[in-house]
């Protein structure tokens, strides 16, 4: 698999549960192509299924580990890779701290986890994979309960968590306000924790984002309307050596991860 076939697959995937995204690409395309900051993907830090398992897929591609980051409050790690073709957007994987959980959660986390070959993990499909595991609506309001994360995870499998435009990259845009100001202006909801724009100049980055569309998911005990993916927005700044940064600012990235969160929508 190439990369161009991998991001197609995760960007279509995307958008059966982001309709949403079409019109936001339409809007600030202009006719023109968007260039991809980023994307993201969630995981359980279980044997076999967490970051490494995700990446090694990337890295058989030629991507490279760029950073790692904490996240205390959610009880996540994850790290960032990137490729020497900058056409390529990063990739952040993030991961889920189960032991963070009560001992209930955990052993649901544990008892979806197990149903799931371990080939799965050994094939590229599995990034965009979809839920590998049969789950409860009753399950995943119990794990949401707990941790936003770990619900969504477990709802919506491995997927793009969201898609992110470079505002650098916007010819008719010359700052994220404006993006903000078009994407207000349209009907479109921004996520508001910590401010609209998270993180700064000084910061080297500037981040905002949509809230997550909600879309019809089906349960093993029925089919309900959870919040499923959104669209982030990047813009960045240059550091000491005249380069943009190409990091993640870890005050920023745990006020994006809100995006999905039910008590937003």
């Amino acid at each position: 698999m190439t990369p161009q076939l991998l991001f197609e697959r995760l960007w279509q995937q995307y958008l059966s549960v982001s309709p949403s995204a079409e019109a936001i690409h339409q809007l600030l395309g202009q006719g023109e192509a968007i260039i991809n900051d980023h994307i993201a993907l969630r995981s359980y830090n279980l044997p076999g299924q967490g970051i490494a398992a995700l990446a090694q897929h990337l890295l058989a591609l030629g991507y490279r580990e760029g950073g790692s980051y904490h996240f205390a409050n959610k009880h996540l790690d994850a790290r960032h890779y990137e490729h020497d073709d900058e056409r390529l957007p990063k990739v952040f994987i993030s991961e889920l701290q189960v032991e963070s959980l009560s001992e209930p959660a955990q052993q649901l986390v544990r008892a979806l986890a197990g149903q799931v070959s371990s080939e799965l993990y050994q094939q590229p499909s599995v990034l965009f994979s979809g839920r590998p595991w049969q789950l409860s609506y009753a399950e995943y309001q119990s794990l949401l309960s707990e941790s936003e994360y770990a619900a969504w995870l477990a709802a919506f499998g491995y997927r793009a968590n969201h898609f992110t435009v470079s505002v650098n990259h916007l010819s008719g845009f010359g700052s994220l306000e404006q993006v903000n100001q078009v994407l207000r202006e349209a009907g479109f909801a921004l996520n508001s924790v910590g401010g609209e724009i998270k993180g700064s100049p000084a910061v080297l980055l500037e981040q905002s984002a949509t809230l997550a569309d909600k879309v019809e998911v089906s349960f093993s005990d029925g089919s309900y309307t959870i919040p499923a993916c959104f669209y982030e927005f990047a813009r960045r700044y240059p550091a000491a050596d005249g380069k943009l940064y190409q990091g993640f600012v870890e005050a920023s990235a745990d006020k994006i991860f809100s995006s999905t969160d039910t008590s937003q929508q």
